[in-house]
């Protein structure tokens, strides 16, 4: 069943295989609004000047009010800068901040090189992720930053580094112990919410791990995410109208990292049953909250 999945996800795209979602209640309001949401959306450069808010899931929402996280801080920097994808909810911005701070702290890192936030009304991406879109989601790359005084032309060149060894079953000889301590201290905030990255990285932190373990809850295994570990934040409190996910299971997860690195090693046989799968449908605008109306049409 892993080897299907991983082809269906190969076949569909980075947005046909995201993290768990939640149910989403939408609004009537947008009811037969059949324009594609990703068009609108994506054509939109800056934010809606509204109060900061989040609406909707974290694939099917929107945010506004949002802030741009600067291009360059003491200890961070933003790549990809033609995807204008670093705006977020103000508690993201903060998070990002603070814990690319802690980052400079650690041997050998300058501080975080930061992907793909969201876009500066969120809602769903022209190209990429299916979630990212309520602002409460940052993708950090796995790439220590040694300098952090990059062009932009070099932002658009530079990759990130790979952490992964026998497709995800394994760290490689990249991982440190630097990478780790900078997922746990993320995952022990409280303003998030989970963190992905793949199985091999999930079963090291495992088997490494001392003390206090209830951060690991917070961290789950998912495919791809070796390039970089995706952050997840709660909904801020308060935020009625923002839907947050269900909270991870109990307990540190290790068993259940553990089974995807088995089900690497050890594909099970496909399933001659299993019906073909079924691409995921654009979104139109009746899909999302409401609110998305007056976000998109907002100054």
């Amino acid at each position: 069943m892993v080897r299907i999945i991983a082809a269906v996800c190969m076949v569909l795209g980075l947005a046909a295989c995201q993290p768990e979602e939640p149910t989403v209640s939408i609004s009537s309001q947008n009811a037969g609004d059949g324009r594609i949401a990703k068009h609108l959306f994506g054509a939109m450069q800056s934010g809606s000047n509204q109060r900061s808010q989040s609406f909707g899931g974290y694939a099917r929402g929107c945010q506004a009010g949002a802030e741009q996280l600067p291009e360059t801080g003491p200890t961070w920097q933003a790549m990809r800068l033609s995807r204008n994808r670093n705006w977020a909810q103000p508690v993201t911005v903060d998070f990002v901040q603070d814990l690319s701070r802690f980052a400079a702290t650690q041997s050998g890192w300058e501080g975080l090189y930061i992907g793909d936030m969201s876009q500066p009304r969120g809602g769903p991406m022209l190209t990429g992720h299916a979630s990212h879109q309520t602002g409460l989601d940052a993708d950090i790359w796995m790439l220590p930053p040694d300098r952090l005084n990059l062009t932009a032309a070099e932002r658009e060149s530079i990759s990130s580094i790979s952490m992964r060894r026998n497709a995800g079953a394994y760290t490689n000889d990249k991982w440190t112990p630097q990478h780790e301590a900078i997922l746990r201290a993320a995952a022990s905030d409280p303003r998030v919410a989970r963190i992905f990255v793949f199985p091999g990285a999930k079963v090291a932190m495992c088997n490494s791990a001392t003390g206090d373990r209830s951060w690991l809850n917070k961290i789950r295994p998912w495919w791809g995410h070796h390039y970089h570990f995706h952050v997840r934040l709660n909904c801020p409190e308060g935020a009625t109208d923002c839907t947050n996910q269900a909270p991870p299971p109990a307990g540190d997860g290790c068993a259940d990292a553990a089974r995807w690195v088995n089900n690497i090693l050890n594909p099970p046989p496909p399933d001659p049953n299993a019906p073909p799968p079924t691409p995921r449908a654009e979104l139109t605008m009746s899909n999302l909250p409401g609110q998305c109306v007056g976000v998109l049409s907002a100054n």
